[in-house]
């Protein structure tokens, strides 16, 4: 029952993140829409055929079979439902065909616009009401390096102080990552690394974003924590046992830990009964403790880092939170373009990085059920831009198609014909079709056989 569970909450979550994304997508295309005195016929989150929905004057608000996307159906326009049969008669002034080609340019734009416009304001509002904590980076001595981590592929060792990204000084680690998405994802990354008091640079595989791919958890900030207890749950073994708060794992089973992952993965591949060597007030005791035999824990929790390495608070008023806003999403926005532009020159591999409905809805939960309620609506900021990106892309039946034939039209100051439009969009909707068939067996083959 508790699987159940946990598979019913993935799903709300995804359909609640996707839902939005596409409402706010479609919502810019209406408003945009009715702006230049456009008919709007039908409003659809989903593409054909309609399932449900309601009709409010001249527009039909739907949900509709295919969950691909959403559309919205405006008079006089060549696009997902196929329909020409306007064509046979004179433009009406309020069809979509009648109006200048710059309304009509921003109109097949503003769904792109609204996706990035929602991510600004995710991130603006996360800043100005949570703030930005950062942690010195010179607090931080050390980090352990799991053995065939990515970390270790790329030539990490523990104990390593990370220095400098892509010879960039890192001074201060914010919101808990060392890197930025654009600086992880860029072409010539390479890492500078404090060991036994010489520099050394690290350039990582060529394959790195594979690597990453297979294995996400790269160099965080729990990498970096000590063994130290942090919190004691009532009842575990570990509170049977006398463990309090404040006390350091120093061994466990004769072997020496000093990092939390390095003790959690003693842990995981211990025995039944294990011994643990506890430092408490300057002196070191043995405890034997039995985990939990099913989950491999016993009950401790991890000290708060910010605590332990000290950091800052900054807090942003409102039109300096817009700034970080908009500066966040456009490091991700680049991460994103480093990512594809990678992808498209084949640096790194599609079935690794190319991920669809189950990639996103396993990487959702889990962000979520890590972060909360901030999790997922960074995460839901993450996908918007990844939305807009993927729309203005020029492929028939996106924005970026319709945006090439109103292009065209500019230059040429003519209409490509109906029917070259209607045949590239059929086209572009098997490729859509196929791609998603794709995405979603290389996700089943990546999350569920794997």
């Amino acid at each position: 029952m508790e699987v159940f569970f946990s598979i019913l909450q993935t799903i709300v979550i995804f359909v609640a993140a996707i839902f939005i994304l596409v409402l706010v997508h479609e919502l810019g295309h209406f408003l945009a829409a009715k702006l230049f005195g456009m008919r709007v016929e039908r409003f659809s989150i989903g593409f054909p055929p309609r399932l449900f929905g309601i009709k409010k004057g001249d527009t039909d608000y739907c949900v509709s079979a295919l969950p691909l996307g959403g559309y919205v159906k405006i008079s006089g326009m060549v696009d997902e439902s196929m329909d020409d049969s306007f064509t046979k008669s004179e433009p009406k002034h309020y069809e979509y065909r009648s109006k200048p080609v710059w309304q009509r340019m921003i109109v097949i734009t503003a769904g792109v616009i609204f996706n990035m416009f929602l991510a600004y304001a995710i991130f603006a509002f996360i800043t100005y009401s949570h703030g930005v904590n950062q942690i010195p980076a010179e607090n931080i001595k050390g980090m352990y390096i799991p053995e065939s981590s990515t970390a270790e592929k790329v030539g990490f060792q523990t104990g390593d102080r990370i220095v400098a990204v892509n010879e960039k000084e890192i001074e201060y680690v914010r919101r808990g990552q060392f890197f930025s998405i654009s600086e992880i994802t860029s072409k010539s990354l390479s890492f500078t690394v404090e060991r036994d008091g010489e520099m050394i640079t690290l350039r990582p595989p060529e394959d790195f974003l594979d690597h990453l791919a297979r294995n996400p958890e790269f160099i965080e900030l729990q990498n970096a924590l000590p063994s130290k207890v942090g919190v004691v749950s009532e009842g575990s073994p570990a509170d049977e046992a006398g463990l309090k708060p404040g006390d350091e794992i120093v061994a466990i089973d004769g072997d020496e830990v000093g990092f939390w992952i390095q003790m959690v993965n003693k842990i995981q591949e211990g025995g039944d009964e294990m011994t643990f060597s506890i430092r408490r007030d300057g002196e070191v005791m043995d405890v034997n403790i039995a985990p939990d035999p099913d989950r491999r824990i016993i009950g401790i929790a991890i000290v708060d880092p910010h605590e332990y390495f000290g950091f800052e608070t900054i807090n942003f008023g409102f039109f300096a939170s817009i700034r970080e806003g908009v500066s966040q999403a456009h490091d991700t926005l680049l991460g994103i373009i480093n990512g594809f532009r990678q992808l498209l020159t084949g640096s790194i591999s599609i079935r690794e990085n190319l991920g669809g409905p189950v990639a996103i809805a396993s990487v959702t939960a889990d962000v979520t059920e890590r972060g909360g309620a901030l999790g997922f609506w960074n995460f839901t900021a993450f996908l918007s831009i990844t939305l807009a990106l993927m729309n203005i892309l020029p492929i028939p039946m996106l924005d970026g198609g319709h945006l090439m034939f109103l292009i065209y039209e500019a230059i040429t100051r003519r209409e490509p014909s109906v029917k070259v439009r209607m045949a590239l969009q059929q086209i572009g909707f098997i490729l859509l079709i196929s791609l998603m068939i794709f995405v979603t067996f290389n996700d089943i083959l990546r999350h569920v056989v794997n």
